[in-house]
C-alpha cells in the first residue's frame, strides 16, 4: 500500500475544499471498497479525507411524503428502517441482497452507489486496464467476460487497444433500486449545492472509461432523496447470482409498478444502473401480461452486444435478464 496523508477535517464544506485541492485525494466513509483497493495497488491516493462523521446519519420525511437518506447511514440502517420496508421494499431488498451483515453495517448510502467495478482485470495491477489506467486498453475484451456488460457497449466487438473501450459492470444492487426509484441524490461541491437525479448521475465509458459518475472531483454526496410513490405503488428487488450466498449479480431487476405504469431498472448488464425506458414506453397503459412484458424486452433488448470469451462468453445474460423482468413483475402482479 502506498503511504497517504490522512485528514479528519471539522465540516463537509471543509473536506470539500481539501479534496478539490489536492487531484489525488479521496473522500473516506464506509471504506468497503477503497480500503480493498488501497491494498491492491489499484487506488493510490497522496490524502484521505474522512467525512464519515461530516454528513447525517438520519432518515428523514421530507413534506412532499417522500424520505430523505443521510449520506452517512448505513445499508443496515436503511434496510431496517420501517418506512423503507414499507414504502420502497425494492430498496430494502437491494440492499439485503447486497453484501453480508458486517459490509452492511460499514457501508453507507453516499459510498455504496460510488463503488468502483468488480472487474477482475480493474483489480489486477499487472494487466491493461482504461478504467484504472487510461489508454492501456481493456483486457476483459476476449477475456473473462461472465461477469461483463452487454448493454451500454460500443460493438459487439470492440478494440480491446482502443482507449476508450471498457465492458465493465457496476457492481451496487443499491443503485439499481434508486434507479427504479427515481431518487434525487444531492450534490456538495466548491460552486455549493446542487442535485442529480439518480438516473444521470452513472456514466457509460464514452471516450473516459476512468470516470464513473458525473461528479466533479471534490464533490461529495450529502443525501440521497426518496420521492414519494402513489398510492398503490408496489416494488420489488430480483437478483440472479452464481450462487445462493452473497455474490455479485449475474444479472437484477429493480421494478416499481403504480397507476402511472412501470419503472425498471437493470443490473449487471451495463457499465451502469441500467434503466430500461424502451421496455417501459412499450409496456405504458398497458397490461403486465407475460407476452407483453416478453415484448417489450425485445425491444430493450435489441441494442444488446454479447461478450464472446474465454469462458464462453455472457451471451446468456441476454434471454436471463429478459425472464428475470418477466417474473418480476409476475410476482408484483400476483401481490396486487
Amino acid at each position: 500500500m502506498k503511504p497517504f496523508a490522512y485528514a479528519r477535517p471539522g465540516s463537509a464544506a471543509q473536506a470539500v475544499r481539501d479534496v478539490a485541492a489536492e487531484p489525488q485525494a479521496v473522500f473516506l466513509a464506509g471504506g468497503t471498497n477503497l480500503v480493498d483497493h488501497l491494498k491492491l495497488g489499484v487506488a493510490q491516493p497522496e490524502l484521505v479525507v474522512d467525512v464519515r462523521r461530516l454528513t447525517s446519519r438520519d432518515i428523514t420525511d421530507l413534506e412532499d411524503g417522500g424520505l430523505r437518506l443521510g449520506a452517512a447511514s448505513t445499508n443496515s440502517e436503511v434496510a431496517a428502517d420501517r418506512r423503507v420496508r414499507e414504502r420502497y421494499p425494492v430498496l430494502a431488498q437491494a440492499l439485503l441482497a447486497g453484501a453480508t451483515g458486517q459490509l452492511r453495517n460499514l457501508a453507507t448510502t453516499g459510498g455504496n452507489p460510488l463503488q468502483r467495478t468488480r472487474c477482475v482485470y480493474f483489480q489486477d495491477v499487472t494487466t491493461p486496464c482504461n478504467k484504472r489506467q487510461p489508454g492501456s486498453g481493456c483486457s476483459a475484451v476476449g477475456g473473462y467476460t461472465r461477469y461483463h456488460a452487454v448493454l451500454g457497449t460500443a460493438a459487439a466487438l470492440p478494440d480491446p487497444t482502443a482507449p476508450e473501450t471498457c465492458i465493465a459492470t457496476h457492481p451496487s444492487d443499491m443503485a439499481v433500486a434508486l434507479a427504479a426509484l427515481d431518487a434525487q441524490v444531492q450534490v456538495l461541491g466548491r460552486d455549493g449545492a446542487r442535485t442529480v437525479p439518480f438516473v444521470d448521475l452513472h456514466r457509460l465509458p464514452g471516450d473516459d472509461p476512468s470516470r464513473d459518475t458525473v461528479l466533479e472531483h471534490g464533490e461529495l454526496i450529502t443525501a440521497i432523496d426518496l420521492p414519494p410513490l402513489a398510492p398503490g405503488a408496489r416494488s420489488a428487488y430480483r437478483k440472479v447470482r452464481d450462487r445462493a450466498s452473497y455474490a455479485f449479480a449475474l444479472v437484477s431487476v429493480a421494478a416499481v409498478v403504480d397507476p402511472d405504469g412501470v419503472r425498471i431498472a437493470l443490473g449487471g448488464v451495463a457499465h451502469k444502473p441500467w434503466r430500461a425506458s424502451r421496455a417501459e414506453e412499450v409496456l405504458h397503459g398497458g397490461p403486465l401480461t407475460e407476452d407483453a412484458v416478453r415484448h417489450a424486452m425485445d425491444v430493450e433488448l435489441t441494442a444488446a452486444q454479447p461478450q464472446p470469451g474465454v469462458d464462453g462468453g455472457n451471451g446468456f445474460k441476454i434471454p436471463l435478464v429478459s425472464r428475470t423482468v418477466v417474473a418480476t413483475l409476475r410476482d408484483l402482479e400476483a401481490s396486487s
